[in-house]
């Protein structure tokens, strides 16, 4: 009977592509926000500039990533043919080099010996064990379209937050997006601790200070503009 092959990772997870959007989106949103109105102009002027910044700034972030992401993918490729060529025309050096990695991860005398040469009989074992050892490379491929798709959204989802008042047309509609977006920056922390040793509370509050430092530069930088 013949072993079926193990499945091949589906790819990264987006936990990083989500926080980095989200926190971005809510982030230079408020910015946008607390600038106009610390400069005391008109309501429609932060309407028009932060569905600006929503679409122009959020589609540069997916653009950024996705390119980001496509040339660690462009690399991982690149350094797969040239570690299958070489596992191909110098089985013996690989094997040294499997035995060397493997030496590293605590594996000693015949236990040693016996998985170098149960990895090295299969190139495609030997191909994944050269690039997470000596490459520092995972197996799953990275999917950049996935990424930017999932920045672009977080970015879109958060950055509406700081609008929402000027949208509907509150009284005291600053405070009211100030509030809110302070909220956003605490849920993002805490969505974030679902893969941390951190604490829900603990991980919103840092993210909470982390985004009510960038707002607070912002307001300021808009205040001077009314000096």
């Amino acid at each position: 009977m013949t072993q079926a092959s193990p499945a091949k990772p589906d790819g990264h997870g987006h936990l990083r592509d989500i926080i980095y959007g989200a926190l971005d989106g809510s982030v230079t949103t408020f910015a946008i926000v607390a600038g106009v109105a610390g400069a005391g102009l008109d309501p429609f002027v932060i309407l028009a500039l932060g569905f600006a910044n929503l679409f122009a700034d959020g589609f540069s972030m997916a653009a950024g990533n996705y390119s980001g992401t496509k040339a660690e993918l462009d690399d991982l490729n690149r350094l797969r043919r040239l570690e299958a060529e070489r596992i191909a025309r110098d089985p013996s050096g690989v094997r040294a080099e499997l035995h060397d990695i493997l030496a590293a991860k605590g594996l000693s005398d015949d236990t040693l010996e016996a998985a170098t040469g149960q990895i090295a009989r299969v190139p495609r074992h030997s191909l994944a064990m050269i690039l997470d050892g000596t490459h520092g490379l995972a197996a799953a491929d990275p999917h950049p379209l996935k990424a930017a798709f999932a920045t672009f959204g977080a970015f879109l989802a958060a950055g509406l937050v700081p609008l929402l008042p000027f949208i509907l047309d509150v009284p005291e509609a600053f405070p009211v997006a100030a509030v809110l977006t302070l909220a956003t920056f605490f849920a993002i922390g805490a969505y974030k601790s679902r893969w941390s040793l951190a604490s829900w509370w603990r991980s919103g509050v840092e993210t909470t200070l982390i985004g009510g430092l960038a707002a607070t530069i912002a307001y300021a930088v808009g205040m001077i503009f009314t000096l």
